[in-house]
């Protein structure tokens, strides 16, 4: 036994220096907060979380069951009015070749004028076929850019051109587009559409919800809204 205690100190001593650079990778692998919350607020309604029901929406431009979810989201947001809260994070799938060149275009032209990021992203459902894998695979990477870059001009204004394409040089637009990723993937997304509400996840994933579907979620917790009392489930208790 006496043997033994030696090799199970060295043991024990070996997993607690483990766990510390384990910690301290972690830390240096984190980087920096950013300096405000990912996402784009719809109609720049920030939320009060008081009296609004929050819902997050994590979207990749070019996925196609994004573009089948955005319509009937838009009408539950237009039906239940100030109720609700929107924020989308854009999230590029890897196997989407142009997932993140469309999300920084979105997160360029949220700088430039918050009020056309939601007409932006329509426009990439609407027209979504011209930026698949197949229709960009021959293109070079300078000229899928610049094909965006004149699309985006064309939706947003005339006059956006060069603030667009200097936003495409700027490295903080590149950065916003990391951030908005890294922050989808520590709320555990893996895919797209992927729904938050009220910072709970929906379960299937990766599937549009349908106007009684999202109708089934809203209804109860409006219903507790307006109880009086204490509104905390039991099971948060």
């Amino acid at each position: 036994m006496e043997i033994l205690k030696p090799k199970l100190g060295l043991l024990i001593l070996s997993a607690l220096l483990f766990v510390f650079n384990l910690s301290i990778w972690t830390i240096h692998g984190q980087g920096s907060i950013p300096a405000r919350i990912d996402g784009f607020v719809y109609k720049n309604h920030l939320p009060d979380y008081a009296d609004t029901i929050m819902i997050e929406a994590f979207f990749d431009p070019v996925c196609q069951d994004c573009r089948d979810a955005w319509p009937t989201l838009k009408q539950i947001l237009e039906d239940y009015g100030p109720r609700l809260s929107l924020i989308v994070h854009p999230f590029a799938l890897a196997y989407h070749d142009n997932a993140f060149v469309t999300s920084r275009a979105l997160h360029i032209v949220n700088k430039l004028n918050a009020s056309a990021t939601y007409h932006l992203l329509e426009q990439f459902f609407e027209h979504q076929e011209n930026f698949y894998n197949q229709q960009t695979f021959a293109m070079s990477r300078a000229s899928v850019v610049d094909h965006i870059v004149r699309f985006v001009n064309k939706t947003v204004g005339d006059d956006s051109l060069s603030a667009v394409e200097s936003g495409f040089s700027d490295s903080r637009s590149d950065l916003a587009t990391r951030i908005s990723f890294k922050y989808g993937c520590s709320r555990g997304v893996m895919g797209t559409p992927y729904f938050f509400v009220n910072g709970f996840p929906l379960p299937n994933a990766g599937s549009a919800v349908d106007y009684d579907g999202w109708r089934s979620i809203i209804d109860p917790l409006i219903n507790m809204q307006g109880k009086s009392g204490d509104e905390t489930p039991h099971f948060f208790l």
